[in-house]
């Protein structure tokens, strides 16, 4: 299926001005550009229709809606990332597309053609070029959909409003790639088998969000859930995978099921195999994760996803007790991997993969 975008551009845009001011140091997801796409869905009228590139603005949405009540809400995160050449390039949205369809089918929403995901984020790429950071920056895209039908009933929507907004990022971490504290939550889980733990949905990271304080308060950067089960195998953090590395040089991180499929996550595990390492994907527990640091098996962790890219991982916190890993410094596994993937991003290098799409 493929959609013609209707192009109606802001009267009244930012001026050069203002956005050069906002773009000095715009933080991650404050700043956003002028516009947005908009497309919407109605049962009733045959599915997707009236796809729209528009100026950024309120939704009007009915205090009934469904959205507010049933939480029928799926995202995806994706950057736009500036090449030397002044063009710029999309890293894997057709994967992002997919996720997206993926998402929506598991929360019986309307599953929107990929095609028509992938138009509307470079449509909005394409207006909102002027925003987008020079050096290390991007445009991050957040492509989302929410139930808009007005009813109380518990049922799935009939009708449904796709968007894309886009926020010009600098580092999700401030300071830049530096190991990270990880506290590890014994008293809340994430996600369970035939839950919504490999969804992108709100309700995923709103569950996560009072571990995300109780790490706060312990002076730790980010929480690490363990399994709903037995509460042994390390699942993933609030909103990033999980790696960890070995002194034979091998890898493995925790086993999809119960957890996002992170795109980030398989690009490594992709560039990491290129490189002839051994990833595993097999559980992993907080004990063995304890014993392996102290004995020195374990020679890195790091954390990784869109926002973040790869944070190394330098300290764990918990009630049982505190570690650290190789001394809380960043090792060479996590920075390198960083460096490639960041390198194919910015199209510094050679894709192999060809995950990289030119939208200009």
């Amino acid at each position: 299926m493929s959609m013609k975008f209707d192009i109606q551009p802001a009267s009244n845009p930012t001026s050069e001005k203002d956005r050069i001011a906002k773009l000095v140091d715009p933080g991650f997801g404050r700043v956003f550009t002028d516009h947005m796409a908009i497309v919407r869905y109605n049962q009733a009228k045959s599915g997707w229709y009236e796809a729209r590139i528009e100026a950024r603005a309120n939704f009007q949405l009915d205090p009934a809606g469904a959205v507010l009540h049933y939480a029928q809400e799926i995202f995806e995160g994706l950057k736009a990332y500036k090449r030397d050449d002044g063009g710029v390039n999309l890293f894997r949205p057709d994967a992002n597309a997919r996720r997206f369809k993926d998402s929506a089918d598991r929360m019986a929403m309307a599953q929107l053609p990929e095609d028509v995901f992938i138009e509307a984020v470079e449509q909005v790429v394409r207006i909102d070029r002027a925003w987008m950071p020079g050096g290390e920056g991007s445009l991050y895209l957040r492509p989302f959909m929410i139930a808009s039908e007005t009813f109380l009933g518990v049922k799935p929507s009939s009708e449904y409003i796709f968007a894309v907004i886009a926020s010009p990022v600098g580092s999700y971490f401030k300071g830049g790639p530096a190991p990270v504290s990880i506290w590890v939550s014994e008293n809340y889980t994430r996600a369970a088998i035939g839950g919504t733990g490999a969804v992108k949905c709100g309700g995923n990271y709103a569950a996560s969000l009072r571990a995300q304080a109780e790490a706060i308060q312990h002076g730790c950067d980010q929480v690490v859930f363990l399994d709903a089960v037995e509460r042994r195998y390390i699942e993933e953090l609030g909103g990033m995978n999980i790696f960890f590395v070995f002194d034979d040089g091998s890898l493995s991180t925790p086993p999809l099921g119960t957890i996002l499929p992170g795109i980030t996550r398989d690009s490594i595990i992709t560039l990491a195999r290129d490189a002839g390492k051994t990833v595993r994907e097999e559980p992993y527990s907080l004990e063995q994760w304890r014993k392996d640091a102290a004995s020195g098996k374990l020679k890195e962790a790091f954390a990784c996803g869109t926002a973040a890219v790869i944070s190394p991982i330098g300290k764990v916190r918990s009630v049982s007790g505190d570690f650290e890993i190789s001394g809380g410094a960043a090792g060479p596994v996590a920075m390198g991997l960083r460096k490639q993937l960041v390198d194919i991003q910015y199209g510094r290098t050679n894709d192999p993969h060809n995950w990289i799409r030119k939208v200009f």
